[in-house]
């Protein structure tokens, strides 16, 4: 398993409308992009202060995977066209998750 985890911090031109747009990409893509395993995405729940504003985790089966959603031309259009504009801030990972790393 490969796991891609990205967090962003809107700026001002990030409206509702705006955000729903991305939301609505988002969910567009594991139609596209057959590499995605697993496809999790939306808005901070608010808890507590001072989290980034939306998430995205992707899981594929490999690095392979993840590279051919990277750099799909409709996640790569989505990145430019709708999630770049709202941003003022991004982090991001990948993992490597071969032991399911999970306790209890």
């Amino acid at each position: 398993m490969f796991r891609h985890l990205v967090l962003f911090r809107w700026g001002p031109a990030a409206t509702p409308d705006a955000v729903d747009a991305v939301t609505a990409g988002l969910a567009a893509l594991p139609g596209r992009i057959e590499a995605i395993r697993s496809y999790r995405f939306g808005p901070n729940a608010g808890v507590d202060t001072g989290n980034f504003d939306y998430g995205v985790v992707a899981e594929f089966d490999d690095e392979a995977g993840y590279l051919t959603y990277r750099d799909h031309p409709d996640h790569r259009r989505l990145i430019t066209d709708l999630v770049a504009p709202l941003v003022a801030e991004r982090v991001a990972v990948q993992q490597r998750d071969e032991s399911q790393n999970t306790t209890g």
